[in-house]
């Protein structure tokens, strides 16, 4: 599978040849664009949003929508398949990937057909008489994107699919390591019926070429899927009035009582923690237990870890792939070997299978100073601490610069309401894991975690103005 440069006026500058993080085996290229090619797709978006004779009519943004999810259906095996060669996620896994991508389109077109401008209230004083006062929405202006190797498929849709049915032109660029799904959802958007200026999907092998994309003067919204430490650099260079989001990773974690239901709690949080060997920003990481009770959750995660299949994703039996590069998988032993040193007591796992796969593993009473304690793993690596009281829990909880979503284990209602209150956290689940999400809901990195509100509807208001129009006329 080989895509070509679809721009415009542009050269391929190189090759981006693409990898199995689990086997190694070449499953596609790319083809990238230089400093010329950057400039005409910058060119092209500008100029396509400059005529505003052209937009899009919503009506057309809402069937060009319509046929993508028709189409991402009927095409879905093929899909799920790149998917999983380039991004090493289970099957089953990436099956749910590819039905949450669908309603995330069915979302835009949702948004399209419910949100709105209000009316602004006139006349009540003598200085608003005999006027009228409405706000409409448009499109905020060229959109680029970058995105993130672990949800290949619905990460672009979140990004892709509020441009479109807001009416702004995009440039997305996906990752390194995933760029397949990326060319092939934009392929459908083109096959649906939208016009190839409206979404242009790139790939760059110079940091000095993207940031010249996403820092150029003609951007006026800029999304950022990654890490902490790129988007809050990226973000420092936007030129003046670009908007941005910016969606960074968190060490998530979770709060476990002594009245906490086990039975039905541990499972979510061992799939909160392994899910995609736990390469997510709001994978469980840190488990705080009360005491009286930890012993039984040590030990009830570890039974659970021990469980899971490890190895080839495409096996529809695997429960836990590949780590996305080696190197990870060398950065992950490391860190656990750091924090046993450090008197972590091992529970399960520690170990690499491949130089691809690492054991899920659980790690019990890390050091606070570790980098499993401090820092976001993401791997498949959770850290339970014991705790006496829930201000203790809740305080080694807060602790960190990371707030993205967090989660309390409780059958009392007046605990769940406190740790609610108290934890800093943009979203706090009672008795789930802290990695649930569905795509309509707002979904924010709160301190270092992140910039904005993601989410289908959010991101969709994110893309638009609110222009007012104020009508004064005798008649009113």
């Amino acid at each position: 599978m080989h895509y070509p440069i679809n721009i415009p006026n542009a050269k391929a500058s190189g090759i981006i040849e693409v990898f199995s993080p689990y086997d190694g085996k070449p499953v596609g290229s790319v083809e990238c664009i230089d400093a010329k090619g950057a400039e005409a797709a910058l060119k092209t978006m500008a100029e396509v949003f400059r005529d505003r004779n052209n937009w899009l009519p919503i009506h057309e943004r809402i069937a060009i929508l319509e046929r993508v999810a028709l189409t991402i259906q009927a095409r879905s095996e093929k899909l799920i398949a790149i998917a999983i060669a380039e991004g090493g996620k289970p099957y089953s896994d990436t099956r749910i990937e590819l039905v949450r991508a669908i309603d995330s389109i069915k979302i835009c077109i949702a948004c399209l057909r419910s949100e709105r401008g209000t009316e602004i209230p006139m006349q009540l004083n003598p200085a608003s008489m005999n006027r009228l006062a409405f706000t409409h929405r448009e499109p905020i202006g060229p959109v680029v994107a970058i995105s993130a190797f672990n949800h290949p498929l619905n990460l672009i849709i979140h990004q892709v699919g509020p441009a479109i049915a807001a009416g702004c032109p995009i440039i997305i660029k996906p990752a390194r390591e995933t760029p397949l799904s990326a060319f092939s959802l934009v392929e459908l958007f083109h096959e649906a019926g939208l016009p190839l200026a409206w979404c242009q999907a790139v790939m760059i092998d110079d940091n000095k070429i993207t940031e010249q994309l996403l820092t150029d003067k003609r951007v006026s919204f800029f999304s950022f899927i990654g890490s902490a430490e790129v988007g809050w650099m990226l973000r420092s260079k936007l030129a003046r009035g670009t908007r941005c989001s910016l969606e960074h990773g968190g060490v998530a974690p979770v709060i476990i009582t002594e009245d906490a239901d086990l039975e039905k709690i541990l499972p979510l949080i061992a799939k909160g923690g392994f899910y995609h060997a736990g390469q997510v920003c709001v994978s469980v990481q840190r488990i705080y237990a009360h005491r009286s009770i930890a012993g039984k959750v040590v030990d009830g995660l570890a039974i659970l870890a021990e469980k899971m299949k490890v190895g080839n994703p495409a096996d529809i039996d695997t429960n836990m792939g590949p780590l996305i590069r080696h190197r990870e998988v060398d950065r992950v032993e490391s860190w656990v070997n750091e924090a046993i040193a450090e008197n972590a007591r091992l529970i399960t796992g520690g170990r690499r299978l491949s130089a691809s796969l690492y054991q899920p593993t659980v790690l019990f009473n890390p050091s606070a100073t570790s980098k499993v304690s401090q820092q976001e793993i993401f791997g498949p690596v959770v850290c339970i601490y014991e705790y006496d009281h829930i201000n203790e829990a809740i305080e080694k909880a807060n602790a960190l610069p990371y707030a993205f979503q967090a989660a309390i284990a409780t059958q009392t209602i007046d605990t769940a309401l406190y740790a609610f209150k108290h934890l800093a956290a943009s979203t706090v689940m009672i008795n789930d894991h802290t990695a649930f999400r569905v795509d309509w809901m707002p979904f924010a990195g709160l301190r270092e975690s992140g910039y904005g509100t993601g989410g289908i509807p959010y991101t969709f208001r994110d893309m638009q103005i609110e222009k007012m129009a104020v009508i004064h006329s005798a008649a009113l």
